[in-house]
């Protein structure tokens, strides 16, 4: 994958505050990928194409949801959970990008899913905790994030659905059960610890 062309035809995609925004995600997360032990150089290929399909317009978007077969569901819930399945196809179709976890991180980087990966959590929470965010409860969850990758991704889940809670706005269902599981992973974890 060649960098200097991902960043320009990202770059292409983007309005200046959110290319901006996107190279510091880039560059957190290769940050956390260097402190859990995951490669640095795909944790920045996704950080950089996590927004790709950002700013495309509603029916380009939902034209890509039916054309790829993606979960249906999406439409009855918020517009800013379409650009990431939607992006991970485009980046695919388009990039040529064939590294699943890549994909898998750019697709379920705004709604988590269970079973995620390293590398798709690392994205998850770069993209929350990244240094130009200013809202209630990051800065808790970027002191997690220095110690505890796991517990980091919960509380920003935690936050994003109280977030929408108090809004009146619906949870996505995919977000909810990635939230369980990593209450259980978290949960297994410290029983492992206990154990030895």
């Amino acid at each position: 994958m060649e960098r200097e062309f991902l960043l320009q035809a990202t770059k292409k995609q983007l309005t200046p505050a959110r290319w901006e925004h996107t190279l510091r995600v880039s560059e957190t997360a290769a940050e956390l990928a260097r402190r859990e032990g995951v490669d640095p150089d795909r944790a920045e290929v996704a950080g950089i194409l996590h927004d790709y399909c950002k700013f495309w317009e509603t029916d380009e978007l939902v034209s890509w949801i039916k054309k790829c077969h993606l979960p249906e569901d999406l439409l009855s819930y918020h517009k800013e959970l379409w650009h990431a399945p939607v992006g991970a196809e485009v980046i695919r179709e388009e990039l040529h990008i064939t590294d699943e976890d890549i994909l898998n991180a750019v697709r379920y980087h705004t709604s988590g899913r269970p079973g995620m990966s390293k590398l798709e959590k690392i994205i998850f929470l770069a993209d929350y905790i990244e240094p130009g965010r200013r809202f209630p409860g990051v800065d808790e969850v970027r002191e997690l994030a220095k110690t505890d990758l796991d517990q980091a991704v919960l509380q920003a889940m935690n936050n994003s659905i109280v977030f929408l809670i108090q809004r009146g706005q619906k949870v996505y269902p995919l977000t909810l059960l990635a939230r369980n599981d990593m209450l259980d992973q978290i949960a297994e974890k410290h029983l492992r610890e206990e154990s030895f």
